[in-house]
């Protein structure tokens, strides 16, 4: 059995799904990679999920057709051929990508984490006081993956930044135990899609049935990336075992609001999708420095604050009896 990946010539969040679409992860036997001839340009969260798969115990040989298309040399400076473990053919000289971008980067432990936070700051072109929330959600995100995904060749991360725009796009994965396997153990989840919107809900987290969580796991992690994405009017997409969901662009005319239920969101949602033995998230920020932003950040604090004390009475309501 054969598993394809084909790299179009495009493949962000705004069109992750059809990338998703054209792959069937659970061919063991063989991992066969091609792109386009003309040009390829990927999120880095794609990046991220073929390199998870590379390092996987799951394939006997990988194979790589030749990159003809020019932006090959991205691939090569990402890292992506070393974490397939074959030679790409290209040669390049490498210069210096702090403040660019941050290859595919492994991490299984905390000096890794580290390492990887620290290189995310200059990349991230703002000043301390906006900087702080960003590097706190990625440093809970990965150390999720971390602690919770039993992953064995822990969390894959790159990111991009986008001197034009003014953007980063930042990509997470693992190939662990996935959403659902791990909020199931403190809660009821059906299904892939279910496990998704818990994992996506204020203070709601795998490792107590304790709402808000606990001092060390306040289930924060992922509701406050999506808030931040929202503040932005920016993509976010989370994709574990055959669920999908994403956060679409808000108008720039539409007032923001935040919500506690992900499904309150303007958002698009799939469950019939190849399995994904793990977990994928994929981030689009604008970089840009304002009062409103600070401003939003206490927003999705108190948003956060608020839906957890609302199950709380909810939970502890008893019926009245006249």
């Amino acid at each position: 059995m054969v598993m394809r990946i084909h790299f179009p010539n495009s493949a962000f969040l705004g069109n992750f799904e059809a990338f998703i679409r054209q792959f069937d992860t659970e061919s063991p036997e063989e991992l066969v990679i091609t792109a386009n001839k003309n040009w390829i340009s990927v999120h880095p969260v794609v990046l991220t999920m073929v390199a998870a798969l590379g390092q996987s115990a799951h394939f006997k040989r990988i194979r790589c057709e030749p990159f003809e298309a020019k932006s090959r040399h991205y691939f090569e400076r990402m890292g992506l051929f070393k974490f397939l473990t074959i030679e790409s053919g290209i040669t390049m000289t490498e210069h210096d990508s702090t403040g660019r971008f941050i290859p595919i980067t492994q991490i299984k432990d905390s000096e890794s984490l580290s390492k990887f936070i620290t290189e995310m700051i200059p990349l991230l072109h703002l000043a301390p006081a906006h900087a702080e929330p960003i590097r706190y959600v990625l440093s809970e995100l990965v150390r999720n993956v971390i602690e919770h995904s039993m992953s064995e060749s822990g969390a894959f991360v790159a990111a991009q930044y986008y001197k034009k725009s003014n953007a980063i796009r930042i990509g997470i994965t693992d190939t662990g135990v996935g959403i659902r396997n791990s909020i199931t153990h403190s809660h009821y989840a059906p299904d892939d899609l279910a496990a998704l919107k818990l994992a996506l809900t204020p203070g709601i987290t795998g490792t107590t049935t304790r709402e808000g969580g606990t001092e060390f796991n306040a289930g924060a992690g992922l509701f406050f990336t999506k808030s931040i994405a929202t503040v932005n009017r920016d993509f976010f997409a989370i994709y574990s075992g055959t669920a999908l969901y994403k956060l679409l662009k808000s108008k720039a005319t539409k007032r923001i609001s935040l919500h506690a239920d992900p499904f309150e969101d303007r958002h698009s949602k799939l469950s019939d999708l190849p399995y994904w033995q793990g977990t994928a998230v994929g981030i689009d920020l604008l970089l840009d420095e304002n009062a409103a932003f600070s401003e939003l950040l206490e927003r999705i604090r108190e948003t956060y604050r608020d839906a957890v004390r609302a199950r709380r009475l909810n939970k502890h309501r008893r019926p009245k009896f006249s």
